[in-house]
C-alpha cells in the first residue's frame, strides 16, 4: 500500500465519521482500528479526524486543495473496499492539481 505515504501530498484532511455502536459503522470502526497508526506514521502533519456520533451513517470525506471536499458513505463496505475508497479519494486529489 505505498500510496498511504501519498495521502499528504494529494489531501489537506481526512475525516472519518461513524457510530459507535451501530452495525452499519463496524466495518469503519475496525478499518480505524486497524490503520489509524499506518496511516498516521506514514502521514505525520496530515489531520485525520475521527468523529464518532451515535446514529451517524458511516462515511470517509477528503478535503483537498482550495476547501474542495469530497465524500463517500462506507455502510455496506468491507475493510478493503474502504481501504479502496481512500485510495481514490487520494487520487482525487492528485487529479486536482494537474
Amino acid at each position: 500500500m505505498a500510496w498511504i505515504g501519498q495521502l499528504s501530498k494529494n489531501l489537506k484532511e481526512i475525516r472519518v465519521l461513524f457510530c459507535q455502536t451501530s452495525p452499519a459503522s463496524s466495518s469503519t470502526r475496525a478499518f480505524i482500528e486497524k490503520n489509524y497508526k499506518e496511516l498516521k506514521k506514514a502521514n505525520p502533519k496530515l489531520p485525520i479526524l475521527i468523529r464518532e456520533c451515535s446514529g451517524t451513517e458511516p462515511q470517509l470525506w477528503a478535503r483537498y486543495d482550495m476547501g474542495v471536499e469530497r465524500g463517500i458513505r462506507l455502510e455496506g463496505m468491507t475493510e478493503p473496499q474502504i481501504s479502496k475508497a481512500l485510495e481514490e479519494l487520494s487520487k482525487g486529489g492528485a487529479s486536482l492539481k494537474s
